[in-house]
């Protein structure tokens, strides 16, 4: 697999009567998380769920918190490559009352939040309206200086790329666009500082974890293995940062494999800067809770609660992100 390793964290586990493994020392005061599509709305819902510590978040295709309101039929109604006047509702009414309700961290925390959004002018899967509901949703939390829209660029419903992918104006899996455009590091570059160069091939290890063991009974929504990129100097006890990048439906490891993974650039960005990167999965389903593409839920299918701190898949990733200083050897 190029020149990663995949290592299973069930392999990794020292027993007792060995030498001690080294853990991995993460600083996640300030962790930044990005996704396509529904990973982008998951990002979303991630960040406002925990601003407290989220400060970071990097959003392609997708639409403002709640959109879809619990509803899969509102959801294809206003929140994807539909827009109804409902889109510009103020759907921080929601984030608020769960604010109230202690079920998300203050919203006053998203004033110190970054975040860079992109929507491609030839992406025909979300409305451009949509997108545009998420920058004014932000833009009541966030000074405008700290929000970046990128939406002037010729590009389909997919991550775009420096070389790696489909054809630009096309969206096909597995979602990476061959755009001559580093999403990746004009994200990072704008939601972390001073960012050294990128490393032209990943010299890190691409670790397989068990997200059932790490992320527990809320994670029964999510595929049995995940992923973590960890460049060198994390592998060797440095202090370094936790990005979270959430993949979009049809692009998990069930449909494509590694190729989402290990070729979206943000590995080459995260060797030269002491970055972390997780790729939680989900799976796919034909049964309840119905989910065939993979997607991230971003609409209600493992809950009510699906936005917010309780939701079923956010406290899963929460509880993986902090069992990966304490239950992962490298």
């Amino acid at each position: 697999m190029k020149n990663l390793t995949i290592l299973l964290v069930s392999c990794l586990l020292f027993n007792s009567g060995q030498l001690a493994a080294k853990k991995l020392n993460l600083e996640l005061t300030n962790i930044g998380v990005s996704g396509l599509s529904s990973g982008g709305y998951m990002a979303n819902q991630f960040h406002i769920a925990h601003s407290d510590w989220v400060d970071k978040a990097g959003i392609i295709a997708a639409g403002p918190y709640y959109c879809a309101q619990n509803s899969i039929k509102t959801a294809l109604a206003q929140c994807v490559n539909k827009s109804t006047d409902a889109t510009k509702q103020n759907l921080t009414l929601q984030a608020e009352a769960y604010e109230e309700q202690q079920k998300i961290a203050k919203l006053e925390n998203l004033k110190n939040s970054k975040v860079w959004l992109l929507r491609g002018t030839k992406d025909s899967k979300i409305d451009a309206n949509v997108t545009q509901a998420l920058q004014e949703q932000y833009l009541k939390w966030i000074e405008p200086k700290n929000v970046q829209y990128v939406n002037q660029k010729a590009f389909a419903h997919h991550f775009p790329t420096l070389a790696t992918g489909a054809q630009c104006d096309v969206s096909e899996s597995p979602f990476l666009g061959n755009c001559d455009y580093d999403a990746a590091g004009n994200m990072l570059t704008f939601l972390y500082s001073d960012l050294q160069a990128r490393n032209a091939v990943p010299l890190g290890k691409l670790v397989a974890i068990d997200q059932q063991l790490l992320g527990g009974e809320q994670a029964a929504s999510l595929a049995n293995q995940g992923f973590v990129y960890i460049p060198k100097s994390c592998q060797t006890g440095e202090s370094c940062q936790l990005h979270i990048s959430f993949h979009g439906c049809q692009q998990n490891e069930q449909t494509v494999g590694t190729q989402f993974v290990e070729n979206n650039g943000l590995n080459n960005w995260a060797d030269a800067n002491h970055l972390v990167v997780l790729y939680p999965q989900t799976k796919n389903s034909m049964f309840m809770p119905l989910n065939p593409q993979g997607c991230w839920d971003w609409w209600g299918y493992t809950g009510n609660d699906y936005a917010n701190q309780n939701g079923q898949q956010i406290k899963a990733v929460k509880q993986i992100v902090e069992s990966l200083t304490q239950k992962l050897d490298i």
